[in-house]
């Protein structure tokens, strides 16, 4: 029988898992140093907020694994030797494979600070995190967080909710402008100031400086400013989890490289999630994808390749969903922050400084290219096939009520929506059309 050996639990991991298990009986060995149990690494903000139990965030009861006889081993993995198709853990244990999955995620990055490895020093990816913050914590007043992204306000929120005053420290000129165009940076930033935080823009960590008894005491940025603080949150991104590939004969650049099969450069060696890097034939650049989705998708196109049905991974349209405190984010194809050449783009934003809708098209079909919105929430599969279809920018328009999202508890805006795209370009005369039936209720 055929020993399928998973290194990482995550969601990448578990899913080959999973579905492995659906298509055969091969025997299937999951290693992880963090967790006995597959968790839901999104949900980890919210067990410190009080909002959930660490059980309630694993969507598998403990018995599960046992009952489809998938092993779960705790452990670390120290080395890989593809020569004799085995693996080494730090307990001296050798486990041997026939295949193997490289699942192990992202790592939180550090860029040499001095002083980056103080107490009350943190980045914030897994389970351990919530526990060591739940340390720093105790009697501390205030915390910097370097870096914006994701991850970055999901750490502020934390520190909010245990009343700990907070400054961020982003080096672009407002909140993650890297990615977003800059008018739905600037709102973000506006939101973010407005919760209390102390948004600092084109501002980076020099070093950090310990006190008296050794934990960090305060940080000191490149203007030469102190502020004072006793948590501080590193969130500059994260990188491919890749020193136990590179320490082998695996190949690899940023990530563990792999074809779109999944396959490294070694015979029955695979790797997928936040750690892997797509090379692609027809494109300059390789990819690396680090979100849950894509994680999952690719255990699922993994799985068939590793039981016979050589499956090549297809992500398909983009998108992405985030909360920013108290504002919903969802994204659907391709909106760069710096448009490119032959786009064009629609943009209405509410009164209230807390909605917009941003519309990327093509400007010679009109054809939708991509989507940006906040504060209000859209069907998924409405976008995704407006995108896919080609739709124009005003056919999306006027059936935009097609894409909302239980419009019976939350108010509707396509009117006003259509309404500004009817001043800016008065010869179109667009009417908003209501569609209802059973798509509204799915």
């Amino acid at each position: 029988m055929d020993h399928l050996v998973i290194i990482g639990n995550g969601i990448t991991g578990i899913t080959t898992a999973r579905h492995v298990r659906k298509l055969s009986n091969k025997q299937i060995t999951i290693i992880s140093n963090e967790s006995d149990h597959f968790y839901s690494r999104p949900a980890l903000m919210y067990i410190f907020m009080g909002h959930m139990r660490y059980s309630d965030t694993k969507p598998y009861e403990d018995w599960f694994w046992q009952k489809n006889t998938i092993n779960l081993v705790r452990g670390f993995v120290t080395g890989i030797d593809t020569d004799q198709s085995m693996v080494h853990l730090n307990n001296d244990e050798k486990i041997s494979y026939d295949q193997l999955l490289i699942a192990t995620g992202s790592k939180p990055n550090k860029f040499g600070w001095p002083g980056q490895d103080l107490p009350g020093v943190q980045g914030f990816y897994g389970l351990p995190d919530i526990e060591l913050l739940e340390k720093n914590c105790v009697g501390a007043k205030r915390a910097v967080i370097v870096g914006g992204g994701l991850i970055g306000i999901e750490f502020a929120e934390m520190l909010l909710s245990r009343h700990i005053a907070v400054t961020m420290l982003v080096r672009e000129e407002s909140y993650w402008n890297n990615i977003l165009p800059q008018r739905e940076s600037e709102l973000v930033s506006r939101h973010i100031r407005e919760h209390g935080i102390d948004l600092r823009c084109k501002v980076n960590l020099k070093e950090l400086v310990p006190g008296s008894e050794g934990r960090v005491q305060a940080m000191i940025t490149d203007n030469g400013e102190e502020i004072p603080c006793e948590i501080v949150g590193l969130t500059p991104g994260v990188s491919p989890n890749i020193e136990l590939a590179k320490n082998s004969k695996i190949a690899t650049n940023r990530g563990v490289l792999v074809n779109e099969f999944l396959e490294t450069n070694i015979r029955n060696v695979y790797a997928a999630g936040d750690c892997a890097e797509i090379t692609e034939s027809d494109s300059a650049n390789n990819k690396i994808e680090q979100l849950w989705y894509t994680g999952r998708m690719q255990g699922m196109a993994l799985a068939k390749t590793l039981c016979g049905e050589r499956t090549a991974y297809n992500r398909g349209i983009w998108f992405n969903s985030a909360k920013f405190l108290d504002i919903e984010y969802q994204t659907y194809g391709y909106v760069s922050n710096i448009p490119r050449d032959g786009e064009d783009s629609f943009y209405w934003e509410h009164p209230d400084d807390r909605k917009c809708l941003h519309l990327v098209y093509e400007q010679k079909s009109h054809a939708l290219l991509g989507m940006n919105v906040f504060g209000i929430r859209m069907r998924h599969r409405v976008f995704e096939a407006w995108i896919r279809e080609k739709r124009s920018l005003e056919y999306v328009l006027e059936n935009l009520g097609e894409a909302d999202f239980d419009p019976e508890f939350y108010r509707e805006f396509e009117r006003e929506i259509v309404a500004l795209y009817n001043r800016q370009f008065p010869e179109k005369n667009l009417h908003s059309r209501k569609k209802r039936g059973l798509l509204n209720f799915l």
